[in-house]
């Protein structure tokens, strides 16, 4: 029998029991013994002491400045949350591997802590200003209009082997999960949400897996179909994404398996849209459709009015995600593509420097961001792009992509083998 208090109690109050239990990185939150002591770390001040001593360092790192650091390291946040600096930067400072490194606790400090978060919000999204005119803001249903989506091309749709589109959504009337003061609010989501899967359509209708409470044979399942999260990331952890795991987690998985919902993974939800081949109108409109059948279950049962917000929106910056990355749309629109003729000619970093350039969109390998493409030349092309645009045209950035890579495939198999080692050779389609 065990005498140790509950772990997953409140993280402030455990974090100063010391010896009673080991903490486990991976999804325990550790804050950095110097922001722990409210001290500005060694690591950015000798960063910005001389930063070209430093290779790769996260944004937080980047714009957390001595003076942003004095200015803000005794603020506490407007939001329920009462978040602070070194809340924002911890995961970047304990892990600056890490490309952006930090994340908010309440929508209201992206404007608390301005001076450090508009710079790095500008730094991620390239081209958007925060304080420039906003457009007007249009209705979900208009968001997701599928009759705004060009046509993939016949040559695309037969090398494109999946579809994936998701978007990240947290809920106005609950703090954001890392600034959540205990893991009640985690629940209650899980409660309301398990209500309104219950209330879907029967086209819609579906299964909800809680963490806690689903089977060995049940997880093993959904991770064989690579469906379930799991943690275990320590820069998430350091967030405080995954503190009082696995409470409060679940995934609905629709019947068909085309369409599927992360409960409190990061954000309250992340709505996934997927299946197999190039049907990329049809897991648009399957994503859309999901998107707006949660906002409608969720305002009729929680009695929102028809002039306030179900999901969490900021004037300037769109929907609202923890990480900086996922503002504005929190959408990415993906598919697998073969292009094996043309990765044999460019570099993958020249392919991938192309595609951001000219058509705002990124390609990544078959295992996510740094990894390789597949043995069938198989990459991951999506939208680069998150804020300032509606859903509808960041998909128009992945479809047209797909077209043009494939437009070079296409050209480069044409090609004789002189060309091709001349392409190879200056790392560039010559004409």
């Amino acid at each position: 029998m065990s005498y140790l208090p509950q772990k997953q109690q409140d993280a402030d109050w455990y974090d100063n029991i010391i010896g009673l239990y080991s903490k486990d990185p991976l999804f325990d939150l550790i804050i950095q013994d110097e922001l722990k002591q409210n001290k500005y770390p060694k690591s950015v001040a000798d960063y910005h002491k001389n930063p070209g001593a430093f290779g790769h360092v996260p944004l937080c790192v980047k714009y957390c400045t001595p003076e942003v650091w004095e200015k803000y390291k005794n603020k506490k946040s407007t939001g329920k949350a009462k978040w602070t600096m070194k809340r924002t930067i911890n995961s970047g400072v304990m892990y600056p591997e890490s490309f952006v490194g930090c994340h908010v606790g309440d929508m209201e400090s992206y404007d608390d802590f301005k001076e450090f978060w508009y710079p790095v919000i500008e730094d991620y999204h390239t081209g958007f200003k925060v304080n420039s005119p906003k457009r007007a803001q249009i209705s979900t249903a208009e968001r997701f209009d599928v009759n705004r989506l060009p046509q993939i091309s016949e040559a695309a749709s037969k090398r494109i082997v999946s579809t994936r589109i998701r978007c990240a959504r947290n809920f106005a009337m609950f703090p954001l999960n890392p600034g959540a003061k205990n893991v009640a609010t985690r629940n209650e989501i899980l409660n309301m949400m398990d209500k309104v899967y219950a209330s879907f359509p029967t086209d819609f209708s579906g299964t909800l897996y809680k963490h806690e409470t689903m089977s060995d044979q049940q997880r093993q399942a959904l991770v064989d179909a690579h469906f379930l999260f799991r943690g275990k990331d320590k820069m998430q952890a350091a967030s405080g994404y995954h503190q009082y795991w696995p409470k409060g987690r679940g995934i609905f998985v629709r019947d068909d398996k085309k369409f599927l919902n992360w409960l409190n993974e990061g954000d309250h939800l992340r709505i996934i849209s997927m299946e197999y081949g190039s049907d990329v109108t049809a897991v648009f409109e399957r994503l859309g459709r999901g998107v707006v059948l949660v906002e409608e279950k969720v305002r009729k049962q929680r009695n929102i009015p028809a002039d306030e917000d179900v999901f969490m929106v900021h004037p300037k910056l769109g929907v609202i995600s923890c990480c900086p990355s996922n503002l504005g749309s929190g959408l990415r629109a993906s598919v697998f593509l073969k292009i094996p003729e043309l990765l044999s000619v460019l570099s993958f970093e020249k392919i991938d420097e192309m595609c951001r350039n000219i058509y705002h969109c990124q390609i990544r390998g078959v295992g996510g961001e740094h990894s390789a493409p597949g043995e069938d030349g198989r990459v991951d092309v999506s939208n680069w792009r998150r804020i300032g645009f509606f859903e509808y045209e960041l998909v128009t950035d992945m479809i047209t992509c797909c077209n043009a890579l494939t437009e070079l495939e296409e050209k480069i198999i044409s090609m004789d083998a002189e060309r091709k080692a001349r392409c190879k050779a200056a790392n560039k389609i010559i004409d």
